[in-house]
C-alpha cells in the first residue's frame, strides 16, 4: 500500500473537543431563577471571555460548569469529560479562580501551593520546582515568609492564579482575574494566559472590563438574565463597532443618557 493510501485509510484527524461545553444549565435559588437553560461552547485552544451585567448569572454559571456548585439540571463537559459523571477526572484537567476565594491563610504562600500540589498528588520535585518558578514570575518570592493572611488582594489573586496553574490544567477558568492587581501584575498575568493559549491551553475569562475582553479574547459569550444571548467570535460580536457597545445592546442596558437627575446641573441661582 502507499503512503497515499495509507493516508486515505486512515481517514480524517480526530476533533479535539470543546475546551468547556454546557448544556441546559438550571439553576434556582428560591424564586430566583439564576441560571435558566444556559449552554455555551468554548472551543480547545480559544480565549474565551464571559461578560454580562451583575446578577446575570455569570458566578453562578462558572460555579456549576467547574463543579463547585450542583445545577438543578444540565451537563457539563470538560475537555470531553463530564464534570458531574466524573468529577475526579475532570477536576484534573481544569484551574479555577473563583470571585472571592478563600484560602488557607496561616500559611505563607510558599507552603499553600506545597500543600495544593500534595493535594493534586504531583511528584514532590515537581512541586518544588514550580512553585519557585510561580513565585518569581507572579512577583511573590518577596513575600516567601509572610503568611496568606497578610497579603494584600492583589497578592490573593496572584497566589490563587498560581494555584490554579500549579498542575499545568488543559482549561484555565477565572472570576475576574485582574480585580485589584497592580498595572505591572495585571501585565504579568496577561502574558502568562497568552502564553497558556498559545502552548494549546483553553482561558475563560470572566470580566465586566470590556475593553480588557475585547484585548485579549479571541471568543466571546454575553450573558443576560441567566441565558446566552450571543456568543462567537469577538469580531463577529462586536459587528465593527466596539463590544462595549455591542454589550449594550445585546443586554438592553440603560446607559443614562436617558436618566433625568437635572438639579445636579450647576447653577448660577
Amino acid at each position: 500500500m502507499t503512503d497515499a493510501g495509507a493516508r486515505a485509510d486512515s481517514g480524517p484527524p480526530p476533533v479535539s473537543p470543546p475546551a468547556l461545553a454546557t448544556e441546559g444549565l438550571c439553576k434556582t435559588f428560591g424564586t430566583t431563577r439564576a441560571v435558566d437553560d444556559l449552554g455555551l461552547t468554548v472551543p480547545p485552544g480559544s480565549f474565551y471571555g464571559l461578560v454580562g451585567p451583575n446578577g446575570a448569572g455569570k458566578t453562578t454559571a462558572l460555579s456549576m460548569a467547574v463543579g463547585l456548585l450542583r445545577p438543578d439540571a444540565g451537563r457539563v463537559r470538560i475537555l470531553g469529560t463530564d464534570v458531574w459523571a466524573d468529577p475526579v477526572a475532570a477536576k484534573a484537567r481544569v484551574g479555577v479562580l473563583p470571585d472571592g476565594l478563600a484560602l488557607p491563610e496561616r500559611l505563607t504562600g510558599h507552603e499553600l501551593l506545597t500543600y495544593m500540589g500534595a493535594l493534586r498528588r504531583l511528584d514532590p520535585e515537581t512541586v518544588a520546582g514550580r512553585t519557585e518558578e510561580l513565585l518569581e514570575v507572579l512577583d511573590l518570592a518577596g513575600a516567601e515568609r509572610t503568611l496568606v493572611i497578610d497579603y494584600s488582594a492583589g497578592m490573593r489573586k496572584k497566589i490563587g492564579l498560581a494555584a490554579a496553574l500549579l498542575h499545568a490544567p488543559g482549561l484555565l477558568v477565572l472570576d475576574e482575574p485582574f480585580e485589584a492587581v497592580d498595572p505591572v501584575s495585571a501585565s504579568t498575568i496577561r502574558t502568562i494566559l497568552q502564553r497558556f493559549v498559545a502552548g494549546g491551553g483553553a482561558v475563560v475569562l470572566s470580566s465586566h472590563l470590556m475593553t480588557l475582553v475585547e484585548q485579549l479574547c479571541d471568543h466571546v459569550g454575553v450573558i443576560a438574565a441567566g441565558q446566552v444571548v450571543a456568543e462567537g467570535r469577538v469580531a463577529e460580536i462586536a459587528a465593527g463597532g466596539t463590544l462595549e457597545d455591542a454589550f449594550v445592546r445585546l443586554v438592553g442596558a440603560r446607559t443614562g443618557g436617558e436618566v433625568g437627575l437635572s438639579w445636579l446641573a450647576s447653577s448660577s441661582d
